[in-house]
């Protein structure tokens, strides 16, 4: 895969597997089955449940080959404060050169640097209608 400091794109796919959204990450630090990355929220400010998401903000990403999730840290672009954590649940992700391609599955949580959490989509990920092993 690919080392330190590289470029990657990120590709996040629906439960279906259609490409939904896609930007650029640096690749920070890996492991066997894990990647940390850094990226730029790529979209205009957003307010999202009580955290305003700035473009440009900046995100450490880690992905995994081995579990059924991704998890986000969320920094404030100007000030790095620490907006705080959402992790999707997700198809275990698929390292490629160059990419990273997730399955979104709906679920998310939402973690607050006060400790508090949300979960969101609740509706969404029981109409998916998943198959028993997944």
């Amino acid at each position: 895969m690919n080392q330190e400091n590289s470029r990657v794109i990120v590709i996040k796919q629906d439960s279906t597997g259609q490409e939904v959204w896609q930007y650029d990450g640096k690749v920070l630090s890996r492991t066997d089955r894990s990647l940390l990355l850094e990226a730029r929220f790529n979209r205009s400010d957003l307010p999202f449940h009580g955290i305003l998401l700035r473009e440009n903000d900046r995100f450490l990403e880690r992905y995994y080959q081995d579990r059924w999730y991704n998890i986000y840290e969320l920094h404030d672009k100007d000030t790095g404060q620490l907006k705080g954590w959402y992790c999707n649940v997700t198809v275990p992700a698929v390292f490629k050169p160059g990419a990273v391609t997730y399955r979104d599955l709906a679920l998310d949580l939402l973690a607050y640097p006060d400790g508090h959490y949300i979960i969101l989509d609740v509706d969404e990920f029981e109409a998916l209608n998943l198959d028993e092993s997944t």
